[in-house]
């Protein structure tokens, strides 16, 4: 039996198991429906030899090859990944379609005795419901962008937000990168799966409440913002963090500690910056690296580098809509602020009355 994905919500209560992606590891890393598990029927090799064999032989022959492969491949998940499932277990299998190679280990698991559905059109029917998310329809949600210049902890707030309960789409969580020349976290995902993951943040949040976001550029990192998500963040008056320069300066030595305890990534990461600043900057930011003033490195970033490409594109944001104080940026003064941002624009009337 095929089931139909209708919407990326039901995901979560569709009625298996276990959800199992029979596709190369490439393609499952590449992205794959949230919560899957990789058991490929053809390695990446394997898979590029079937495909050749079906070009410039015959596919009769790429056939019979592929399901050799796909039976030994599956023996050996039977024989490790699959070994204790019970015999009331129940997965749903997916291939790149829905195809043959879905097809043929379903087929091996509905003959052992357990009832293993298919995705009906395969890894590409949920690709496209996620496309459709986020690029094609337009967000359902009411967006509350969280916006300031560098060190305001927009990030450290929207945890605080949601560890009270708010509704929040981390951005930098989801792409893995802290959005500035300093905010590699190490590998981003693919642009696909940063796709996926923001379409399931979304899927799993009520549109009938706001959604705090942090106002970004149109790239995190090497990721862009899906179409729908950038529209509806451009459109939406935006919450305005306001500290002083020395508290940011003070809270960025702190949430770049990383970064500072690395000398010899700090040193490339400023060198970065020479097309920019020029030689004699840079050689003085990096002086102040090596004598450990992190917190005055910080300040001359932001005064130099940060803030004036921050209010260059001013003029390009949305309207600020209100403002919220960040007090000194302590553990204690961002955990009062996500109080005080919930009980103003927790609730969709307040966060009308943000617009108005």
């Amino acid at each position: 039996m095929a089931i139909e994905l209708t919407s990326l919500a039901a995901l979560r209560d569709l009625p298996f198991d276990e959800i199992i992606d029979v596709r190369s590891p490439a393609e499952f890393a590449e992205d794959h429906v949230p919560g899957a598990i990789s058991l490929p029927v053809l390695s990446n090799e394997e898979r590029a030899h079937v495909g050749t064999l079906y070009k410039q032989v015959e596919p009769f022959v790429a056939r019979k090859v592929g399901a050799a492969l796909v039976a030994r491949n599956a023996a050996l998940h039977l024989e490790g990944p699959l070994a204790d499932r019970p015999g009331s277990w129940r997965p749903l299998v997916y291939c790149w379609r829905g195809g043959q190679r879905s097809g043929s280990f379903a087929s091996i698991l509905a003959q052992i005795g357990w009832r293993a559905d298919l995705v009906k059109g395969g890894y590409k029917s949920f690709r496209s419901l996620v496309v459709d998310a986020m690029h094609n329809a337009a967000l359902p949600h009411r967006l509350i962008p969280v916006d300031g210049m560098t060190g305001t902890a927009k990030t450290a707030l929207l945890a605080e937000i949601a560890a009270r309960g708010g509704q929040v789409v981390d951005l930098e969580g989801l792409a893995n990168h802290r959005g500035s020349l300093f905010g590699g976290m190490g590998g981003q995902p693919s642009q696909k799966m940063f796709e996926t993951r923001i379409a399931m943040a979304f899927a799993h949040h009520d549109p009938a409440h706001p959604v705090f976001i942090e106002s970004e550029a149109a790239k995190v990192g090497d990721l862009l913002v899906p179409t729908s998500v950038w529209k509806a963040m451009t459109q939406a008056p935006r919450l305005y963090l306001e500290a002083t320069p020395e508290a940011r300066a003070g809270y960025l030595a702190t949430a770049y500690a990383d970064l500072t305890a690395d000398p010899a990534r700090l040193a490339r990461t400023l060198q970065a910056l020479v097309p920019y600043q020029g030689y004699e900057t840079v050689a003085a930011w990096g002086a102040l690296a090596d004598q450990r003033r992190f917190a005055e490195l910080a300040g001359a970033l932001m005064e130099r580098h940060y803030d004036p490409r921050y209010l260059k594109a001013e003029d390009h944001r949305a309207p600020k809509a209100a403002s919220l104080s960040m007090g000194d940026l302590s553990p204690a003064a961002i955990a009062r602020a996500a109080e005080d941002c919930l009980a103003r624009f927790g609730k969709i009337d307040q966060a009308v009355g943000l617009a108005s």
